[in-house]
């Protein structure tokens, strides 16, 4: 297979085929143009002569007799040069004057009135020559008269023919100047792709603030800078994301890890009873579960990020969904000391719904809450019918959200600057994983917050049906 020529190459070709072309055309035009102004130049000058015919017959006395005009002609034009091809005949079909090469190819002369008003041009040969004629309709005397003159064309014809051959001549030189051409102006052009393509090379991942140069000029080269800078923002912009990730990630990371270093040197250090060391192993055991969730939802991010967690949609059924819910949280919730209940408007309430992501964003809103709620408070998981959408919400009673930090509570890592009525630590992810399980779901995950008030986080999600006799489990993959 024949690989493609670069577009320098191209283009080169292209300016050369069009070059070319034009100089062929301008050639073929001018040639065109030049046989034109030859043909109309003899012709004006065959007419010339038929109307000096016409001025010598309007010289002649209106009671001479054809004989002596004859005479008279003969006297004329047996020496000029005009005569070598002349004949004339009146319209009664006498001749005034006939040439003696005239007589020799004797070319037919209509009558005058078989004349057209411009004449009628033809050609003969005679020899080597070629002579146009011309049949003129004139009138002189009061009568109507046929003129026949005719001239060579070889003087053209020669004309014609050094004009083609010099054409000849100058081909090689158009198809260097076009090939010169085109490659001169496939450089030019590319010159500022060039320029952008040397400007693009000196980006690399610890200069992504460099943007590319952008022409005053609104074309095609202005519109490819403006592009490739809105991809080398979107480009910084996930470099500093994930530089961002990295960090926050290998410091709460850290953090665990020394904890649990420094719990087990400081275990190691001396024996202890067995209380001593029931003590250290449970705070062990909670950083481990700390770090558990911490690389589970780091995980789930990077898995997320890379286009691997497809989010499945199915039929839910709302009941068994808090059930399961209130199974996993109303030991947690009585630990914090907290009132967790749950609420359903309507009893057969069914969602569509991804089966392990919304029961996932509802713990993560459920432990967001249980953090966040002081002691004596409640915490309350509720659903309703709002047309054709179940709105699923946890309420809370705790500290709230001040306004200042509402654009970014579900930015990954972002947390609230904690008060002393919150007890439990976050790693800062959970939001951020809840917000994308919304996403792919699309719904919004909304949230209403007054500081010292509690918070409520809500999203509405299509409502489904089931049947009577079984549930109908057609899953959608969403891209």
């Amino acid at each position: 297979m024949i690989p493609p020529l670069p577009i320098r190459v191209r283009l080169t070709l292209w300016y050369f085929a069009m070059f070319a072309s034009a100089a062929a055309l301008l050639c073929l035009a001018s040639l065109w143009m030049l046989q034109r102004s030859v043909d109309e130049t003899e012709y004006h000058d065959l007419q010339e002569r038929a109307q000096d015919v016409q001025l010598v017959l309007s010289h002649e006395a209106p009671d001479r007799n054809t004989q002596r005009v004859s005479e008279d002609f003969a006297a004329i034009y047996e020496l000029k040069d005009d005569g070598k091809y002349l004949q004339v005949r009146d319209d009664k079909g006498n001749w005034i004057y006939r040439s003696k090469r005239m007589i020799a190819q004797n070319p037919e002369l209509p009558p005058p009135d078989k004349i057209p008003a411009g004449g009628t041009v033809g050609e003969f040969q005679v020899g080597p020559r070629n002579i146009r004629i011309l049949a003129y309709s004139i009138e002189a005397r009061g009568m109507r008269y046929s003129v026949q003159t005719g001239i060579s064309l070889s003087k053209s014809r020669a004309l014609l023919a050094n004009f083609r051959t010099r054409l000849l001549l100058l081909t090689p030189i158009v198809i260097l100047l076009a090939a010169a051409g085109g490659h001169f102006m496939s450089r030019k052009a590319l010159r500022p792709v060039a320029a952008l393509a040397t400007e693009a090379q000196r980006i690399n991942d610890r200069n992504l603030g460099i943007r590319l140069p952008v022409p005053e000029a609104k074309d095609e080269i202005s519109d490819l800078s403006r592009t490739l800078n809105q991809m080398l923002e979107r480009i910084d912009k996930a470099f500093a994301s994930v530089r961002t990730f990295t960090g926050n990630a290998s410091h709460e990371l850290r953090t665990p890890i020394s904890l649990l270093r420094t719990e087990i040197e400081v275990a190691l250090y001396r024996p202890r009873d067995v209380g001593d060391y029931r003590d250290i192993l449970r705070r062990l055991h909670g950083e481990t579960v700390r770090m558990t969730s911490l690389v589970e939802n780091l995980l789930f991010l990077a898995r997320a990020d890379g286009g691997a967690e497809a989010v499945v949609l199915s039929p839910i059924r709302v009941d068994e969904l808090f059930r399961q819910l209130e199974a996993a949280w109303v030991s947690p919730m009585d630990q914090a000391m907290l009132d967790f209940r749950s609420e359903m408007e309507q009893s057969d309430l069914v969602l569509l719904g991804d089966a392990n992501g919304i029961p996932r964003l509802l713990s993560i809103l459920l432990e967001n809450a249980r953090n966040y709620t002081p002691c004596g408070g409640r915490v309350t998981l509720h659903a309703a019918l709002s047309g054709a959408q179940v709105v699923l919400s946890v309420r809370d009673t705790g500290v709230g959200i001040p306004a200042e930090h509402m654009p970014r509570i579900f930015d990954r890592f972002y947390r609230v600057a904690r008060t002393e009525d919150s007890a439990r630590a976050g790693s800062g992810l959970g939001l951020a994983l809840a917000k994308w399980i919304a996403d792919r779901h699309r719904c919004e995950l909304c949230v209403s917050s007054h500081p010292g008030r509690g918070s409520c986080f809500s999203l509405s999600l299509e409502r489904a049906y089931l049947n009577a006799s079984e549930e109908q489990t057609s899953n959608v993959a969403l891209a």
